[in-house]
C-alpha cells in the first residue's frame, strides 16, 4: 500500500518458468505491493504452477493463447473487479527492474500523473544494456514519427514497464484495442487521446535469452500497426475519420 492506496502489480505472463519467481520476489520486497495478478497466456512450461504457489497472488491461466494485448485485457479486466487504486504492470521475464515500483506508484499516489513510464531511453542506457542496434534505431524511428503525428514528447512509446491509476484504466476503451503486441502502442495513444499527461522516469534493462522478446518479422508488424495507430490519432483529431480506438471524448 502507498499511503492509503491499495498497490497492485499485474504481470502478463507467457512461458515465465525461468524468471517468474525472481521477479515476484523482488516485486515484493518493495514492501508496497499488496496484491499480484499473473494472467498465463496457455504457457507450455511450469509457469502456472510456480505462480499457483506464491502468496498473495490471484492466478487466472487462458485455456488457449490470446496474444499480448489479449492477455493484457484479461489483466485489467481482472484489475478492476478489485479495491486496486494503483496498477503497475511488470514482465515477469526480469527484464524491467520491479525496484522502481515505488518510484512509480509515488508519482501516482501523489496525484501528480495518472500514467507513468519506465522507460530504456532516458538516461542513454539501452544500448550499454544490451538493446539490438537495429530495435534501438526502430524504436527512436517509430518514436520521432510518433511525437510529431500525436503531439507529444515522450521519450520512448514501446516499453512494457507501466503504471496507472484506477480513474485513468476505467476509462479506457481498451476492448476495442488489438490482442497482438500493438496494444500497448494503442492503449498508450488513448491515454494521450484521453488529455492525460504521461511521465517517464529512467529505466535500466536486461536483455538475456529469457526475457521476452518478438522476432525481426513480428517487429516489422508491430513497426507498422504504431505508426498506423499514430495516423488514426492525428486524423480523428482532425475530424477527419471517426475511430473505435478513439471515441469522441464524453462518449
Amino acid at each position: 500500500m502507498y499511503k492509503t492506496k491499495t498497490v497492485v502489480v499485474v504481470m502478463p505472463a507467457y512461458n515465465a518458468a525461468t524468471t517468474l519467481q525472481k521477479t515476484y520476489t523482488e516485486v515484493m520486497a518493495q514492501g508496497i505491493v499488496d496484491l499480484v495478478v499473473i494472467v498465463d497466456d496457455a504457457s507450455q512450461d511450469k509457469t502456472v504452477e510456480i505462480a499457483e504457489r506464491l502468496p498473495n497472488t490471484v492466478v487466472h491461466v487462458h485455456p488457449k493463447n490470446l496474444g499480448y494485448g489479449g492477455n493484457q485485457k484479461s489483466c485489467y479486466n481482472i484489475i478492476l473487479k478489485t479495491e486496486a487504486d494503483i496498477i503497475i504492470m511488470v514482465h515477469p521475464d526480469y527484464q524491467y527492474t520491479p525496484k522502481l515500483i515505488p518510484a512509480m506508484a509515488s508519482m501516482i499516489g501523489n496525484g501528480l500523473y495518472d500514467c507513468v513510464l519506465g522507460s530504456r531511453i532516458l538516461g542513454g542506457y539501452a544500448l550499454k544494456s544490451g538493446m539490438p542496434l537495429w530495435k534501438y534505431i526502430a524504436n527512436r524511428f517509430l518514436t520521432l514519427v510518433e511525437n510529431i503525428l500525436i503531439g507529444a514528447k515522450l521519450s520512448e512509446y514501446h516499453t512494457g514497464y507501466r503504471a496507472f491509476s484506477r480513474e485513468l484504466l476505467e476509462k479506457l476503451p481498451i476492448e476495442n484495442n488489438s490482442n497482438d503486441f500493438v496494444f500497448d502502442n494503442q492503449m498508450l495513444t488513448q491515454v494521450i487521446w484521453m488529455g492525460y499527461t504521461v511521465a517517464e522516469i529512467s529505466c535500466p534493462t536486461k536483455y538475456f535469452p529469457e526475457a521476452s522478446s518478438i522476432d525481426f518479422f513480428k517487429s516489422i508488424k508491430y513497426g507498422f500497426g504504431c505508426l498506423l495507430t499514430a495516423l488514426l490519432f492525428r486524423m480523428a483529431k482532425m475530424k477527419i475519420i471517426t475511430s473505435k480506438l478513439f471515441p469522441k471524448l464524453g462518449e
